[in-house]
């Protein structure tokens, strides 16, 4: 029993604390999805408190779109969704890492794997 009310103590403060983060930074905090056996980094999105709740609650990734201003789930229309295994926050509280495994071919909507594909600079030692 002990547990249980630690538990809901616990998760309580958190969920506190990333509401006032949150709502700090204008309602959305960044997301940066990392594969969680490999370490690639998949895509940068942006979740609002929904998306964080509903991520949470399901063990799949919602972000919030800028664009269509809506909640969406990451591979609603591909198929290729993203299975949370952690969620991490940084040391300033205002960006999540999101350790997933993805079901699925790709990421990125171009059909590659990582939305990270650009190299913009490459230093030789």
């Amino acid at each position: 029993m002990l547990k249980i009310i630690l538990f809901k103590t616990i998760y309580q403060l958190e969920h506190n604390t990333m509401k006032n983060k949150i709502e700090k930074i204008r309602g959305l905090i960044p997301a940066i999805i990392q594969d969680g056996e490999t370490n690639e980094v998949y895509m940068l999105g942006y979740m609002n408190e929904e998306a964080l709740e509903k991520t949470r609650k399901t063990g799949v990734v919602y972000f919030w779109s800028r664009s269509k201003k809506r909640l969406w789930m990451k591979g609603e229309t591909s198929g290729n969704t993203l299975q949370v295994k952690k969620i991490l926050l940084d040391c300033d509280g205002d960006t999540l890492l999101i350790l997933v495994k993805l079901i699925g071919k790709n990421v990125c909507h171009t059909g590659e794997q990582t939305c990270f594909n650009n190299e913009l600079l490459v230093v030789n030692k």
